[in-house]
């Protein structure tokens, strides 16, 4: 069966937490119109704050995709790896893998904050990943998700 992967990346600083700057990393879409990408490949967006958050867009190895797939017939199943690179905020209670049937699709998201270690500021990250089971519209990530999971917490 046929999988979709999308994974958005919006990563900024301290400075782009309120004002003009913030309005521009929150603008940053959830999804993307899907170009055509080989097989156990993923589209790849980033958008951040050097480039005042346009995105830049690639194809990627799925392997580098924060995912765990697994397709198991007639359902995938889905969940999103953490990054334990000392990001923040602490996920005490992580939310379950999901299973997708032919034709739904899921947005999970995840943010992180970094300590200045090396930076003069604290760092943060968010990760968007869209996933799509079966055969799937370039547009499919415009629409509503099946699944929407927010694992997003506060990173003050």
């Amino acid at each position: 069966m046929e999988i979709t992967v999308q994974w958005i990346r919006t990563s900024w600083t301290k400075h782009s937490r309120g004002g003009e700057a913030a309005a521009q990393r929150n603008a940053v879409p959830t999804g993307f119109s899907m170009p055509r990408v080989p097989p156990s490949f993923a589209h790849f967006v980033e958008a951040s704050e050097d480039d005042g958050f346009v995105p830049y867009e690639r194809v990627v190895d799925l392997h580098e995709v924060g995912l765990n797939l697994r397709d198991e017939g007639d359902r995938l199943w889905v969940l999103a790896r953490e990054h334990q690179l000392y990001g923040m905020p602490s996920r005490p209670r992580r939310h379950p893998a999901i299973r997708l049937s032919p034709g739904q699709w899921a947005r999970w998201q995840l943010n992180y904050r970094f300590s200045g270690v090396g930076r003069a500021d604290w760092s943060y990250w968010l990760d968007t990943f869209n996933v799509a089971y079966g055969l799937a519209d370039p547009d499919v990530f415009l629409s509503e998700p099946t699944v929407l999971v927010d694992e997003c917490g506060p990173v003050r």
